[in-house]
């Protein structure tokens, strides 16, 4: 199965390089007869787009998606929905001094090993921009899965350091961080800045709540809930760990700390995250990915060119300097893609 391709019964497919003519999605297994229009899929979009703050690249795309196909007179008609945004700000010119160095941090030595060739403007479909079909795709599992009553907010946890204290949803789109805690927000932001100026960058931790999701999602063995959950979130390009509930706490834990004990009104604690033996428990499903350092940076490193020969690099252009605020719409727009996944193959187990 290609790489670029991801779920089951809900199928999608990415397309395009961050510096190529576009980027976009093709969905298959989306449900005929949603009301779906261009709006419900460009408010996500519009979350996810460079240029939103001081701390993000100031790439202007405006990121305006096009439906091709698969909606009719304003539904979708359970045929391949096609989503396609044209790139209008792409600069290649700013890779052309370093098209042949390896950027330390980045896919440069791994795509040029697995291919044989790479796109080095803007690394192709290395780039963070190769999201923006997900969080398309994503915002139509979304108003799927609101007709079942599943709501899915993410929100910046940590970044430079500094962690959220205190827990404000309202908070989370009124500060560039995405974070839960607007004073937190204020000193992640002045931290990353500081690091900005000094030709850096930092990474963080999203936290994610899903509320609603019916107890039984999941396949026993290889496909439960939390490994395809695991295996989306891993699949952003910026994330490199996650957990759910405790987290790795259950290592330090007693069995009875641990479990969650239960009484007529449901669980009484919720360590588990919401997945029990790979099925959703109807709880609160709640994980967190860690968010690494934004690879490209202008601070002088040390590297190899394409022959081996050792040299430094600086890498210019337009970068965020913490991708945290840009990954949680791309964390949610990934675990929506999976739970209406799971929820059409348990449809299909019942019929």
């Amino acid at each position: 199965m290609a790489g670029s391709s991801f779920g089951h019964l809900f199928r999608l497919t990415t397309f395009g390089e961050s510096h190529g003519g576009a980027v976009g999605v093709v969905v298959d297994g989306v449900t005929p007869g949603l009301e779906l229009d261009a709006t419900d899929v460009q408010a996500q979009l519009d979350r996810r787009k460079p240029g939103q703050s001081e701390i993000t690249t100031p790439r202007k795309e405006p990121d305006t998606v096009n439906l091709l196909s698969g909606v009719f007179e304003g539904k979708t008609t359970g045929t391949p929905l096609m989503m396609i945004l044209y790139n209008a700000d792409a600069d290649p010119s700013a890779y052309d001094s370093i098209k042949d160095l390896f950027r330390p941090g980045h896919a440069d030595f791994t795509y040029t090993k697995k291919y044989g060739i790479r796109d080095w403007r803007g690394s192709g479909r290395a780039s963070g921009r190769e999201t923006a079909g997900r969080v398309a795709a994503g915002a139509v599992a979304r108003k799927l899965l609101a007709r079942r009553g599943v709501s899915i907010v993410a929100y910046t946890v940590k970044a430079g350091s500094i962690e959220c204290e205190t827990y404000d949803e309202d908070a989370i789109e009124k500060n560039p961080l995405r974070a839960c805690d607007p004073v937190a927000a204020r000193k992640m932001v002045e931290r990353i800045k500081e690091l900005k100026e000094a030709q850096d960058s930092v990474g963080g931790i999203v936290e994610c709540r899903v509320r609603g999701v019916a107890a039984g999602l999941g396949e026993p063995v290889f496909d439960k809930l939390d490994a395809e959950i695991a295996h989306a979130m891993l699949s952003i390009g910026s994330v490199k760990g996650i957990e759910f509930g405790a987290g790795f706490r259950v290592a330090e834990m007693t069995g009875s700390e641990h479990n969650d004990q239960m009484n007529s009104l449901g669980f009484e604690s919720n360590n588990a995250g919401g997945i029990i033996g790979g099925i959703s428990s109807g709880a609160e499903i709640v994980f967190r990915v860690a968010v690494k350092p934004t690879s490209s940076i202008a601070r002088e490193q040390r590297t190899t060119d394409l022959n081996g020969r050792e040299t430094t690099i600086r890498t210019e252009g337009r970068h965020d300097a913490c991708i945290c605020p840009r990954v949680v719409p791309v964390v949610e727009a990934m675990v929506c893609l999976v739970l209406e996944d799971h929820y059409k193959r348990q449809a299909a187990l019942l019929a």
